[in-house]
């Protein structure tokens, strides 16, 4: 910026809204001329809530997972963040052509005994959409981070000038509301298209490779983009409950992961006490996805061993076995009880589904004990289920309990 003012070239666009802008600035730019307007209510002297903002709080958490995002050598924002920009900040030169020009965009200043109604440079455009994406490139402090000044990063924006509240409460809802979100399990499907290794490509082949297999515990039981597959009767489990439950055995950051990944990068291999945290994690470093499924492969074969009927019974209402709930909690129980004493340290060891049924021969569950009374729906159901896998209650423990409960 010079002076506190910017200059870049536009291409107006003309749509039943209105006319807009569209354009691309430096990063470190947009980040010094906009703000965000956070969502919020307040009260005027008649108890009445008035709507003064429209923008969505910010997540730390969404902000940090961009940082590391952008991080990455083919990071992109291919969507445009959207601004409203005051009419007396902006000024458009129009080329001969009317739609192509120069937008300047700079702070404004009231004249001397007028009402004052200063913008300053940090106030000049307001965000509409994109708040995550510009968070992500200040540090603690707020401040433009210099971890990316190695990078030419340019933002695409949407510039609309001298649109009022409601306009802009329109937009935010127009692309915030009625657009159709990406289906998780798709998303992860995708990664079979990378050619970079990472944890989501690894724990997506094996979702894959589990769910093609006609011996596998998992054969065509899983959808593969979060929606039905034509042809199938039943697929009690998504892609995307899959690969988030495989994903804490294989790393803590698959992000990270698979930015030093792209960079040509090799993982540190894990100590013991990673692995304790990460059991698959060395597995994954030396590309030993087989072996990571085989061990799948083998527990849950050991599962439905235990319980043939219920595994089986997809299309019985109220059976939990075959369901998400069950499946979390049986992969953690693998996690934190089950693969780390049963290598006794080794975290290379492919046990048989005979030794994984040891685990399960404690547990006084019978098929038919799969409902929807024992096992309420929801993370409640797969709270109770894990507290039995581990020994921590009976099963007439939880049958007595729900019985008091239906007393009361």
């Amino acid at each position: 910026m010079d002076n506190e003012e910017i200059r870049f070239p536009v291409l107006k666009v003309s749509q039943p809204i209105g006319d807009f802008f569209i354009a691309s600035i430096k990063a470190k730019d947009l980040v010094q001329i906009s703000y965000v307007d956070v969502r919020r209510l307040a009260e005027d002297e008649r108890d009445l809530e008035r709507y003064l903002g429209i923008q969505r709080p910010i997540s730390k958490k969404r902000i940090n997972a961009i940082k590391k995002y952008i991080a990455g050598e083919d990071a992109t924002f291919p969507t445009s963040v959207i601004i409203a920009v005051d009419e007396r900040c902006a000024e458009f030169s129009e080329n001969s052509d009317t739609r192509t020009g120069q937008l300047t965009l700079r702070p404004f200043t009231s004249e001397p005994g007028e009402e004052e109604c200063d913008i300053p440079v940090n106030r000049i455009a307001k965000v509409i959409d994109g708040q995550h994406r510009i968070a992500a490139f200040l540090d603690e402090n707020d401040n433009w981070s210099f971890d990316y000044e190695d990078k030419a990063f340019d933002i695409n924006i949407a510039v609309f000038v001298g649109a009022d509240v409601s306009e802009q409460a329109n937009i935010f809802a127009t692309v915030n509301l009625a657009q159709t979100k990406v289906n998780r399990s798709l998303v992860y499907d995708l990664t079979e298209l990378a050619k970079t290794p990472s944890p989501h490509k690894t724990c997506h082949n094996i979702a894959v490779a589990l769910d093609a297999e006609s011996e596998s515990p998992f054969y065509e039981r899983i959808k593969r983009l979060g929606t039905a597959t034509p042809g199938r009767k039943y697929e009690p489990l998504t892609q995307a409950v899959f690969v988030e439950s495989l994903m804490p055995f294989i790393s803590t950051d698959p992000v990270t992961d698979r930015n030093l990944l792209l960079e040509g990068r090799k993982l540190k291999i894990a100590s013991q006490a990673d692995l304790y945290r990460c059991p698959f994690r060395n597995l994954f470093i030396e590309g030993k996805e087989l072996d990571i499924a085989e061990i799948i492969f083998n527990y849950f074969s050991a599962v439905r061993e235990k319980w043939p009927n219920s595994w089986n019974e997809v299309n019985k209402t109220g059976n939990l076995l075959p369901r998400s709930n069950s499946f979390k909690a049986l992969m953690k129980y693998l996690k934190e009880d089950v693969y780390v004493k049963i290598g006794q340290g080794s975290f290379y060891v492919i046990p048989t589904a005979a030794e994984f049924s040891k685990f399960f021969h404690h547990i006084e569950l019978n098929d038919d004990d799969f409902t929807t009374k024992n096992f309420a729906p929801g993370s409640g159901g797969q709270s109770t289920f894990l507290r039995m896998l581990r020994g921590e209650i009976l099963l007439q423990d939880m049958i007595q309990n729900t019985s008091l409960t239906i007393q009361t």
